[in-house]
């Protein structure tokens, strides 16, 4: 069946046997690609029946639908005309794993982080509703998860407010990640685990048929029906209170009741909810009876890690730490922290997808003397920046960031790689900022963030395997560690890209060019002995897998420029100014000349010129 879609139009020929078929065909599909592509898994097997639902009843592109954390799109691709390219899900110049607007009309935003798409429908259902819009209707799919994410209520209460005509689908399996934390989730699954309600709607529903045989009146007078039953049940009349119109729940794995329902919902005037019960890893045993995150991804975090060896650090010291607390915005799992909750679940806390929130959260657990630790993506700090400044860097508190996928992370493109977090952090006041180059640098620095540090402190780490060293290689405190001696160049690495420094200078020492190496560890604040030795080198390169405009390499050159009598030659080495699209990490950091051999290209450049002015 599925090689007989090639655009949504092809769907609404299927009957309800083809219909069937075709869902495992792309439940088998998708879980083939992603086992060799890696990627998300649960969260597409979940909606199968839901995408081709929506996609016969609307009119994709003319319809705009707006999916929001976008990796439960892959259906969509699929039912939109992306079978054949399928195979290059992830790949370098292959389709992204999240919506995209460069490859397909269907696809409205590039929409990857959570909580947003309800802010986008307000704003597109406005302009397409002014006089130079064009009437389209306007489609907002969201995941129970995404609605843990204070945005998401901001999208709710304007949508409300304004009457938008927005047809939002809440696609509602319990889950986010992990599984959903929040009230309104709470309240959701006590309707979605409860027969009785069900049970009540239909029957009512019924009855009213029977009182009122025909008309317009037979619609109304069940609504008003099932609106009572909801008051009962409670939860639903948060999104009427707020101005929504509730319907639901309905089957999320029954294409012809959801096709019903999108058809009816299509025919009201103002914002509608409807509620889709789904099964997040649907028809995959495997994803079916992972417990956690029922194979969101595919990817754990793997011994020998970075994130392993946060987890060790952070279970070490809390044995005899009864003040350390740990943190996460729904990622318990990648994040190294289920470890931890299983160990002390009374300090552990989830608090979903909402990284401001738990930002000042942790402030004010730091007011109260306990030591919070905030583990999140380095990507998803973007969004909790002004509670960093304001709310924990301004109080001067002891709050711990360990930034997980930091730098140049690969196959989730652009907005996954972790570009941002150095620049931004080092221009906290008072912030101390760490970047491991090992296992045991990363855990020697989270002691060290417990025991010589009184304000906040950031440790950001890749999600590549970490080098193991002996403890004679390991630095401490607030130092960088000088690893290699010349005098021709002078090469400070951070993090990661010790390892690509070290290979250049043995290289060039092989060449007849000195390089002296140096492990920077403490971004924030720099450390003046190291400024002090790469000052007396002729050539000086930083290397850095972050944003170099603003970043490391531009803040030690400026150091570097404010010292006595003639300055190096200083050439800072990152990641441009861009959207770095996915990719194999490693290709991509070549790409970008941040390995050995780029290494080594600039300091013979640089060499030669300085040569050449003596």
């Amino acid at each position: 069946m599925l090689e007989q879609i090639t655009c949504p139009a092809d769907l609404r020929r299927l009957s309800s046997s083809e219909l069937r078929i075709l869902s495992q065909e792309i439940r088998s599909f998708i879980v083939d690609t992603v086992e060799a592509n890696g990627g998300h898994l649960g969260s597409n097997l979940g909606v199968v029946e839901l995408t081709i639902a929506l996609h016969r009843a609307f009119d994709s592109p003319r319809d705009i639908l707006l999916w929001d954390t976008g990796h439960q799109s892959y259906v969509h691709k699929i039912l939109t005309g992306r079978t054949e390219d399928f195979s290059s899900l992830r790949k370098a110049d292959g389709l992204s794993g999240y919506p995209s607007r460069a490859e397909s009309e269907h696809d409205w935003i590039e929409n990857s982080h959570a909580s947003t798409a309800l802010s986008y429908a307000f704003g597109i259902a406005a302009a397409q509703s002014s006089d130079t819009g064009e009437g389209r209707r306007v489609i907002a799919i969201v995941g129970d998860g995404a609605l843990t994410g204070g945005m998401a209520f901001e999208g709710l209460n304007n949508l409300g407010h304004a009457g938008s005509n927005v047809i939002i689908v809440l696609n509602d399996n319990g889950r986010s990640y992990a599984p959903t934390i929040s009230r309104l989730s709470d309240s959701l699954k006590r309707l979605r685990n409860n027969p009785r309600y069900l049970e009540q709607q239909e029957k009512l529903e019924r009855k009213v048929k029977n009182l009122l045989p025909f008309g317009e009146s037979v619609e109304k007078a069940i609504e008003a029906a099932k609106a009572a039953v909801r008051e009962i049940w409670d939860p639903t009349s948060f999104f009427e209170n707020l101005g929504l119109r509730y319907n639901g729940p309905f089957d999320g794995h029954n294409v012809e009741e959801l096709e019903r329902a999108f058809r009816n919902a299509a025919d009201f005037d103002g914002p509608t909810v409807i509620h889709v019960l789904t099964e997040k890893g649907r028809g995959y045993g495997p994803a079916e009876n992972d417990p956690v995150k029922r194979l969101h991804d595919i990817g754990n975090p793997k011994p020998g890690s970075y994130t392993a060896a946060f987890t060790e650090a952070l279970i070490k010291e809390a044995e005899t730490r009864q003040e350390i607390v740990a943190i996460t915005a729904a990622m318990p799992d990648s994040t190294g922290l289920l470890p931890f909750s299983e160990r002390f679940p009374e300090r552990f806390f989830d608090v979903g997808i909402a990284e401001q929130h738990a930002t000042t959260a942790a402030a004010g657990m730091a007011m109260s003397g306990l030591r919070p630790v905030v583990a999140i993506y380095a990507t998803f700090l973007n969004r909790a920046f002004d509670q960093i400044a304001f709310d924990v860097g301004l109080h001067e508190l002891p709050v711990i960031f360990c930034l997980d996928r930091a730098g140049i992370t690969g196959p989730d493109g652009a907005s996954h790689h972790g570009l941002l977090d150095m620049m931004l952090m080092s221009k906290i006041p008072g912030m101390t900022l760490f970047a491991p180059s090992s296992y045991q640098e990363l855990q020697q620095m989270f002691q060290d963030a417990l025991e010589i540090t009184d304000g906040p402190v950031c440790i950001r780490y890749p999600r590549t395997p970490a080098p193991t060293v002996h403890e004679t290689e390991v630095g401490k405190g607030k130092q960088a560690r000088k690893v290699q001696e010349g005098d021709d160049a002078c090469i400070l690495a951070i993090g990661k890209m010790l390892e690509p420094a070290k290979e250049a200078a043995n290289d060039l020492k092989q060449r007849g060019i000195g390089c002296s190496v140096w492990d920077v560890r403490c971004v924030a604040p720099i450390d003046g002995g190291m400024l002090e030795d790469a000052h007396r080198h002729p050539v000086v390169v930083t290397i850095e897998d972050g944003i170099t405009e603003g970043g490391i390499g531009s803040t030690i050159q400026n150091k570097l420029s404010r010292f006595n009598g003639r300055g190096p030659i200083v050439r800072t080495m990152g990641v441009p100014s861009a959207y770095v699209p996915q990719g194999n990490a490693d290709e991509i950091l070549s790409h970008l000349g941040l390995d050995s051999e780029g290494i080594t290209r600039e300091i013979l450049l640089l060499h030669e010129f300085s040569q050449n002015e003596e």
